[in-house]
This record gives C-alpha cells, structure tokens and sequence, in this order.
C-alpha cells in the first residue's frame, strides 16, 4: 500500500483541504440554475429541490457506515474510487437530462462524496495530534464555507454563458484532476487498522449517540446548517421568480451568505478558548432578534433583495459563528475511533440539516422574504432549546466527572 512520501504531505495536506468542501461545492454550485432546471426538466420547484435532499440524505447516511470501512480496509483507495464515480456521475447528469437520472446520480454522488469527506477528515486525525490537530478542525468548516461563496458565484456564470448542465461537466473534470494529483502526491494514513464487525461497531455508534452532549450538539449542527441550506434552496426563486433578477444576481448574493459564514467561522476560531457559556447565548440573541426584524421589515414595508440580504449576512454570520464552535466540540468528544467519529459527526448533521431545511422550504412553501424570516425565526427557537438542554447536560457532566468549570468546554476530549 502506498503511503505519503513526508516531502508530498504539505501537498497532501492541501488536496484533502479542497475536498473537504466538496460536498456542498456539489450542491451550491447549481443552486442559481434550479429555476431554469424546473423548466428544463419539466418539473416543478419542489422536485428540482428534492435533488438536493437525496444528495444531502444518501451523503449523510453514506458517512454513517463510511467511517467504519474506511477505518477497516484504509483512506487511500476507497476515496480515490469514491471521487473517480463522483466525476463520472457529474458527467452522466450532463449528458442525460432526465429528472429521474438526477435523482439517481445525485443519491450515488451523496454516497461517494461521504467517502471522500470522512477519508479527508480523518487524514487529519491520522497524521496529526494536540495543537497541531486542533489547528485543523477548527480551519474545517471556514474551509467548508468556502463552497457557498464561490460556487453559487460561479455557477450564477456558467449558467448565463451555458446553461444549467456545465455545472456538472465542471464539477466532473474538476474532481477529475484533483484525483490525478492524489494518486501522485497523496497516500494511506490508517496506521490502526480495525476488522469491520457490525455488532461493535453498532455499539459504538449507540455509544456515541446515547451521550446526550454529543447527540444534543448533532441536532445544534443540524438546525444551524439547515439556514444556510433553506437559503440556499429558497433564494434563486425568491430573487429570479418573484424579483426577475438573473442568476448572476443569485450567485453574488450566496457569495455574501457564504462571505458571511466564514466570517463567523473566522470570529469562533479567534474566542476558541472561551468557553462556550459565555459567547453562544450572545450569539443566539442576536440571531433571533435578525429573524424578528427581518420578519417585522417585511411588513412595515417593501420586500427588497437589500433588506433581505443584510439580514441574512446576519443569520449566517450567527451561524457559522455557532456551527464552528459546536462542529469542533463534536470531533473533540470521542477521539480512539476517528473514522467512526468523523463519519457520525458529519452525517449526523448532514441528514439533520437537510430534514429540516427541505422540511421547512415544503410545509412553509418559502417563496417570500417574510416567509424566509419566519423559517428562520422558528429555526432559531430550535437552536435555543438544543442549547438550553446542551448545557443543562454540560453542568452534570461537569459536576459528575469533577470537570473544572473554567476549561473551555469545547476543548474537553472524553476518551
């Protein structure tokens, strides 16, 4: 088995960096194309939508057992697979625009992309340890947020210029060329290799999820993230069906959103040593008193793409704010099964997310900028009371385990 050469490892390091935010590259980039994709395929708003959801559903489940396999059989060769079938789905989209080929390719690519992600993260956990470690989990989700800043922007463009299906020729010979440069420069990482027995490994996961932190911090993840994908489904129609914008005025207003998630990734990582009880129900505050008065300015008056716009740099600042701190809390908590870990944290929130961003776009039909400001607003309510509970549970483990209250709680590692 190839392992990395130390002279490739900074190079290594920097692939499995881009990778890390592919899974919303592949979902962000066609966001301004869904209006046009409606018409194209000869569906309507809500089954072009339910792409989204079959991506977000099969990658969050794929990473659940991803972790597992990859811990038995290694990185290296089953994510080079896994990108290699992501790039050749991207091209059979392309070639064959059905909606029921985009429904399949798109439940494939989600398993794929679970893969390519848990191995990418766990690359980190393998190689790296103590402050080093820290350094980059807490750079994962502002590199995450990279994906909605420059693929709506980009992807705004190739739809002018070409139309909805260079998305996926771009993102299949993207994925292409990243393989290519892995097969030369990366390398397995596993340096303890598990035997996949399902019993144990079902127990771990029960494990990990009947810690009441742990899970309560999954369903924070969850809520928060599930903002940024509700914008992301709900604006292209907001901005090009009900304002008659074009889709290059879609992708500049998800560069603001995703400028302003990783601005709030940015700030997190500069307070990591505050402990969380002092900077999260700020931070909740401040988002629910975004979501009232960006309800209460669409009644008093106009609806503009202005007024939606500053207040959603708000919400999502607010929310990479609270995504970083708490995506950081989860892959501190169990740190002896990596994969296992990677793939919990991220499929858990992965589903979660997409459960209620889907479920919120359909029961409250988000074609409006008051709608959009009610959906956040009892998103945010869901945040408050996941939090609430998170640190009732936070206090007895304290308590419980002789915690000192100072340390901050999302650098506490339980072995």
């Amino acid at each position: 088995m190839k392992t990395i050469h130390y002279d490739h490892r900074g190079v290594a390091d920097m692939l499995a960096l881009c990778l890390i935010p592919i899974s919303g590259f592949a979902t962000d980039i066609y966001l301004p194309s869904l209006p046009s994709m409606t018409t194209s395929l000869g569906a309507s708003m809500g089954e072009v939508q339910l792409s989204i959801l079959i991506f977000m559903v099969s990658g969050g489940i794929g990473q659940l057992f991803a972790g597992s396999l990859l811990d038995c059989y290694g990185r290296f060769r089953l994510s080079n697979t896994a990108l290699l079938i992501f790039s050749l789905t991207c091209f059979c989209i392309a070639w064959l625009p059905d909606l029921h080929v985009l429904y399949a390719m798109r439940a494939i690519q989600g398993i794929a992309v679970a893969f390519i992600i848990v191995a990418k993260r766990a690359h980190f956990m393998d190689l790296y340890s103590g402050e080093r470690l820290k350094h980059f989990t807490s750079m994962f989700s502002i590199i995450w947020s990279i994906a909605p800043i420059v693929a709506p922007f980009f992807g705004g463009y190739l739809q002018k210029a070409f139309g909805w299906q260079s998305n996926f020729y771009f993102l299949g010979g993207m994925s292409l060329l990243i393989l290519l440069l892995t097969l030369r420069y990366g390398g397995e990482t596993n340096k303890n290799y598990h035997a996949f027995e399902l019993n144990p490994t079902v127990r771990i996961y029960g494990s990990m999820l009947g810690t009441r932190d742990f899970a309560l911090a999954l369903l924070i993840l969850g809520l928060s993230f599930g903002m940024i994908m509700l914008f992301g489904m709900a604006s292209p129609f907001i901005i090009e069906h009900t304002w008659h914008f074009s889709p290059v005025i879609t992708g500049y207003c998800a560069l603001l959103s995703g400028a302003a998630l990783m601005t709030g990734g940015i700030i997190s990582r500069t307070l990591i040593r505050t402990p969380l009880n002092r900077k999260i129900p700020f931070a909740l505050g401040l988002q629910i008193l975004s979501a009232s008065l960006l309800i209460g300015a669409s009644l008093l008056f106009a609806s503009s793409l202005y007024v939606m716009m500053a207040f959603v740099i708000i919400q999502h600042m607010v929310v990479g704010f609270v995504f970083n701190n708490f995506y950081g809390y989860c892959l501190g908590r169990f740190t002896r099964n990596a994969g296992v870990l990677s793939g919990l944290s991220g499929g858990g929130f992965y589903v979660l997310s997409s459960l209620f961003s889907y479920g919120s776009a359909s029961v409250l039909a988000v074609k409006s900028q008051m709608v959009l400001g009610v959906a956040y607003l009892l998103l945010t309510i869901g945040v408050i009371m996941m939090y609430l509970l998170f640190r009732k549970s936070e206090q007895h483990r304290i308590k419980q385990h002789g915690i000192e209250a100072r340390v901050p709680l999302q650098l506490v590692t339980q072995h």
